[in-house]
Formats: structure tokens, C-alpha cells, sequence
């Protein structure tokens, strides 16, 4: 499996690291208060993941699907990080629509959301889960209504 950061030319081979995570890259491949995109190795092939890093922040990992229902094209890495009254977000560069970097919700259109997928760091290794947090929710919700 491989995955592919937007700020590298080359690939890097993705790793399991524990039940339900996967290396993308590594500290120094995070660029502050912007985004880079990752390939999420999938059943059916990958996802593409946008993380954004803001450091000082609470929470100074995000990562939503790099996919803008708006423009059908995978560039929310490319867009602006912002704040929003008090709500971080990017913002599509194509169309301006803002998406919360918490709930993966467009601002201006909140019938409209994007993934939201476990981001984290672990020992200088950026990682991420192998399930967006809905997908994760919906089935512990499935498994518990059984």
C-alpha cells in the first residue's frame, strides 16, 4: 500500500500501526496553518484525506476528505484555513464554501458535510484511522442496536 502527501513528489510506503491506524507521513510533511493531502488505503481503493495543522490551537490536528461536494473535485488541502466565529475551517478554493475542520459541516449550507477522519501524531509519525469518525459511529451504533 502507498500513500501520496501533496508536498512530496514521491510516494511513501504506508505502514499499520495499530488496530485501526495507518502511517501517512511524518511530522516535518505537516505545514502550519495549511493543508496536505493523503491517500487512505481503503477496501475498494483509497480515500483522499485533507489534514490541516494549526499549531497553538486546542486541538492542532484535523483531517476531512480532501473531496468538495460543491466542485466534485478533491482540493480541500489547497483551500484556506480560518476561523470562523470561533469555529476553525477551510474554505474550498474553488467556490469559497467553508467546512468546519471539527464536523467536517459547510457553514453555509449545513444539509452539506464532508468526512471527518482520526488524525493523529505518535512519535514523530503522522497517522491516521482507517475509518472516517462517522463511519466508526454508525457501525458501534449498528454493533450496539444487534
Amino acid at each position: 500500500m502507498t500513500t501520496t502527501l501533496t508536498r512530496h513528489s514521491s510516494p511513501s510506503t504506508t505502514k499499520p500501526t495499530d488496530s485501526g491506524w495507518i502511517a501517512v507521513g511524518q511530522a516535518d510533511d505537516l505545514v502550519a496553518f495549511s493543508g496536505i493531502g493523503a491517500a487512505v488505503p481503503q477496501q475498494e481503493g483509497s480515500t483522499s484525506v485533507a489534514i490541516f495543522w494549526l499549531p497553538g490551537e486546542p486541538t492542532e490536528l484535523f483531517a476531512l476528505s480532501n473531496y468538495c461536494p460543491f466542485s466534485g473535485v478533491h482540493i480541500l488541502a489547497r483551500g484556506i484555513v480560518g476561523d470562523l466565529g470561533g469555529e476553525p475551517v477551510v474554505a474550498s478554493p474553488l467556490h469559497k464554501e467553508h467546512f468546519s475542520l471539527r464536523t467536517g459541516v459547510c457553514l453555509e449550507d449545513s444539509a452539506v458535510q464532508v468526512a471527518v477522519w482520526p488524525v493523529r501524531l505518535r512519535g514523530g509519525i503522522l497517522e491516521i484511522g482507517l475509518l472516517p469518525v462517522q463511519s466508526a459511529a454508525e457501525e458501534n451504533s449498528q454493533g450496539k442496536a444487534a
